[in-house]
């Protein structure tokens, strides 16, 4: 079965729609379920509809969209469409997806829609990988456990092991806590984590990575392979301190 993510175009001219619409008649994961002209329309189908995702305009009459953008509590995932490109920095610190500069051709459109794709999977993945990690992490020996933490998942709060976790991971407004081949998504900064990890044992590599000093293979210049055969790669700012860390 295709997952469908049910999706709101928004914005204030006709031809606009048109484009969006001809582009994704032919992508089987995206399935219309609203066309708003004004960004106070929007706002009433979001109370009333459950939203996936968001085509938004960002200059319309009466509500810009980054002001809808900041009035709607948790949005959905979305897509900027805009002709004007001085709005995209701060369309990114409110966590938009993609950011579609008009005219934008199909290939580019894909490439946003196929991001939304996978951060939809991402969100709605995680209670299966969390059932795995739960498993796997009561089978681990107490004796080679570091303090344990609870992170927040979906609507749950799942107890993990320290020493079961391989790095950490930066992704926008979440952080990847991956556990060898998985990984549990959690609405946090990277920056939360730090104070909850040993120094002796976890080492920020870079603004987007704190790795566990356990589970690193071998260092290659600026390069760590994990032992779950994944690269990671150390800022410049921070290879001297991590020379240090790791002696």
């Amino acid at each position: 079965i295709t997952m469908k993510l049910k999706t709101l175009i928004i914005d204030d001219e006709p031809l606009a729609h048109d484009i969006i619409l001809s582009y994704v008649k032919d992508v089987d994961y995206i399935e219309i379920v609203g066309q708003c002209y004004l960004a106070m329309e929007a706002l009433s189908v979001l109370r009333n509809q459950e939203v996936d995702l968001i085509f938004l305009d960002i200059n319309m009459p009466k509500l810009k969209g980054l002001e809808f953008l900041r009035a709607v509590k948790n949005p959905p995932i979305v897509i900027i469409t805009s002709a004007y490109q001085e709005y995209a920095l701060e369309s990114f610190e409110l966590n938009v997806c993609d950011y579609l500069l008009k005219p934008f051709r199909l290939g580019r459109f894909l490439q946003a829609t196929e991001k939304a794709l996978e951060l939809f999977k991402l969100k709605n993945q995680t209670p299966q990988i969390v059932e795995k990690t739960i498993t796997q992490t009561t089978e681990k020996s107490t004796s080679e456990i570091l303090p344990q933490i609870f992170i927040k998942s979906d609507k749950r709060l799942i107890q993990i092991n320290l020493s079961d976790i391989y790095y950490l991971e930066s992704y926008g407004n979440y952080v990847k806590v991956w556990l060898e081949k998985e990984y549990i998504l959690t609405p946090r900064t990277l920056s939360s984590f730090e104070s909850q990890t040993p120094e002796t044992d976890f080492f920020r590599i870079h603004k987007s990575h704190i790795v566990n000093k356990k589970y690193i293979d071998y260092v290659e210049g600026n390069m760590i392979m994990m032992k779950n055969e994944t690269t990671l790669i150390i800022g410049k700012s921070q290879r001297s301190a991590f020379k240090r860390f790791i002696q």
